[in-house]
């Protein structure tokens, strides 16, 4: 089993969180934190295998709390699960090592995702020894190059636009809407979505969710990493 260490100060979420975890093969919660100090603790006693963690929470937020945790080299994962959306945050966490980043609200699919994504890279690295180029390059480079496409795509959706679409995000470097991808590529919008629909949930970009001046929300996505 992958032990978990939930980190979250808004009980309900946490209740969600834990059943969440609790509804994928090979995990269980084995502590619950309501803010970043105590999460330090609960992680050195329990040793967890990885961690979800919020951003926004009093006595260490979670990037505080996430720093701390390489600063003292301690050995665990760690899944970013959280309403902040600024590019910042999100870079921050990347660069600080952390495995996913999932902006709240999200459905249970996308975590499903992330924690079949993260128990698989853990059976894989584990059974090594020592490690070939190539099987650290599957292991590593899940991203598809620039000039090349997943070897099957969904039905419906085609390498030559996927590379259009993928090249683009990679050389914006910015979050980008399907309506802005659309324009400047020269597509229908809604075929750009459904193309970064399917980026998002292979998780090979992010989404960045902002809300414009009446509420409404905007869907943005930038290539991850």
């Amino acid at each position: 089993m992958i032990d978990v260490v939930l980190i979250e100060d808004d009980p309900m979420v946490q209740e969600v969180n834990r059943q969440f975890v609790s509804m994928v093969e090979g995990f269980q919660v084995t502590g619950i934190a309501s803010n970043g100090k105590e999460g330090m603790e609960l992680i050195k006693s329990k040793r967890p295998d990885l961690v979800l963690i919020d951003v926004y929470m009093p006595n260490l937020n979670g990037l505080e709390t996430m720093t701390l945790l390489r600063a003292e080299q301690i050995s665990v994962d760690v899944i970013a699960i959280t309403a902040a959306s600024d590019i910042e945050t999100v870079k921050a966490f990347l660069q600080n090592g952390a495995f996913d980043y999932i902006m709240k609200p999200f459905k249970f699919d996308r975590l499903k995702m992330a924690l079949k994504n993260y128990r698989n890279y853990n059976e894989k690295i584990n059974r090594l020894e020592n490690v070939s180029q190539k099987e650290l390059d599957a292991l590593l480079l899940t991203l598809p190059q620039e000039n090349s496409a997943p070897n099957q795509l969904p039905k419906g959706l085609h390498e030559v636009t996927f590379k259009k679409i993928y090249a683009h995000l990679k050389n914006t470097k910015a979050p980008l809407s399907a309506e802005e991808v659309a324009d400047e590529i020269g597509i229908a919008r809604v075929t750009a979505r459904r193309y970064l629909e399917y980026l998002e949930g292979s998780g090979q970009v992010i989404l960045d969710v902002t809300y414009g001046g009446i509420g409404r929300p905007i869907n943005r996505y930038i290539i991850k990493g």
